[in-house]
């Protein structure tokens, strides 16, 4: 049954099948042994790679950390003005909670804390620094950590009305909401930018 897995291959699928099943059903629903099921291999395969269950969900986590990282970077990267670039990293973020149903929320979870999960932290970190860097490009350093926790916020939050069917009852799309998850940290920037001196 495991024979198609071969030099690391299996860790890989495990995760990528984590990712799937949380989205689904969100960490509280979320079983090693329904991971094996869906990955065909024996209950104890993932256990090979994982020492227990947090184990798992902290690298499906760390990779949600790293794929959020790359997206942000490359869209905010595509724009010289700064307002832009966090307008547009704003909408990324959105539009990536939006196509896997986690972010945040997963990367943050509770049973994820404290030093054992060194890796997550180490990508959370590059997510949250290279945002800030940006934010300190616009607002005065004392506020650009709350302009920071701002765009986060609402780019979870427009992503998360989506999901929730808040926005598909008044017939919004999922370009449409990045729009306006973008559109929305531009006002929230070019305020905290006329505030600077």
């Amino acid at each position: 049954m495991t024979g198609k897995y071969h030099h690391g291959d299996l860790r890989a699928e495990l995760v990528r099948v984590a990712l799937d099943l949380i989205a689904e059903r969100g960490v509280d629903g979320f079983s090693v042994a329904e991971i094996a099921r869906r990955a065909k291999v024996s209950p104890g395969a993932p256990y090979r790679h994982f020492p227990d269950r947090d184990s798992l969900v902290a690298a499906v986590a760390t990779e949600v950390a790293h794929q959020l990282a790359d997206e942000v970077e490359r869209a905010a990267g595509e724009h010289d003005d700064p307002v832009e670039g966090l307008a547009a990293a704003a909408g990324a973020y959105t539009g990536y909670l939006i196509r896997q149903r986690v972010g945040m929320d997963l990367i943050n979870a509770e049973v994820l804390q404290g030093p054992r999960y060194a890796d997550l932290h180490d990508q959370t970190r590059r997510l949250t620094d290279q945002l800030l860097l940006r934010t300190m490009q616009v607002a005065a350093p004392a506020d650009a950590l709350e302009l920071m926790e701002q765009l986060f916020t609402q780019a979870h939050g427009y992503g998360t009305f989506w999901l929730n069917g808040v926005f598909t009852k008044h017939g919004y799309t999922p370009a449409l909401v990045v729009r306006k998850s973008a559109r929305a940290a531009r006002v929230a920037v070019q305020g905290y930018r006329h505030t600077t001196p």
